[in-house]
């Protein structure tokens, strides 16, 4: 076992995974969709990706060298006007991603024991990105939801439709 590139291995396959819960949401919307909020104090999904991206880019830009809470990010704003097209949002959902999994992969043996901090709070490699997908794996369950609301009976599930879990088992049990 060669923890290091097994956990990062790990790590990069259900981060991809949550990403793509985001995407097939994504799909299902339209334009209007990503600004519909459920009461007036709560987020958008354009919001949340917003939060989202700012995190990602934030944690993980020079994230070796750098506190993950950079000067440059205002997390506050990041929960008020948010995108004004689903492309932009998608564009910084893209960003924000490709930030977190380019960071994954500058991860080695050579640097997987370094202290890395977050607001000054000095974590382990394995702290940190622990932390992170549960915080991004939080934040797309709340997209999903989202998603899921505005879209009613026209939802198309994104894992096993209910009524389906028996023939679903029945399929990965076969021969």
């Amino acid at each position: 076992m060669n923890l290091p590139a097994d956990y990062l291995k790990s790590i990069l396959f259900e981060s991809q995974r949550y990403k793509s819960l985001g995407d097939k949401t994504f799909i299902q919307l339209n334009e209007s969709d990503i600004h519909w909020k459920y009461e007036s104090s709560g987020n958008s999904i354009a919001v949340v990706v917003k939060h989202l991206s700012g995190n990602m880019l934030s944690r993980w830009t020079n994230f070796l060298t750098e506190d993950g809470e950079k000067i440059w990010r205002n997390r506050d704003s990041e929960f008020e006007a948010s995108y004004k097209t689903k492309k932009e949002m998608l564009t910084a959902w893209e960003t924000g991603w490709n930030c977190f999994f380019k960071a994954i992969q500058q991860v080695n043996s050579e640097n997987f024991e370094n202290k890395i901090k977050i607001r000054n709070e000095p974590h382990t490699l394995i702290e940190a990105l622990n932390r992170q997908l549960a915080h991004y794996s939080y934040h797309v369950g709340q997209i999903v939801l989202i998603g899921k609301t505005i879209k009613g009976k026209s939802w198309v599930s994104l894992s096993i439709p209910k009524g389906q879990s028996e023939a679903y088992n029945k399929s990965k049990f076969k021969g």
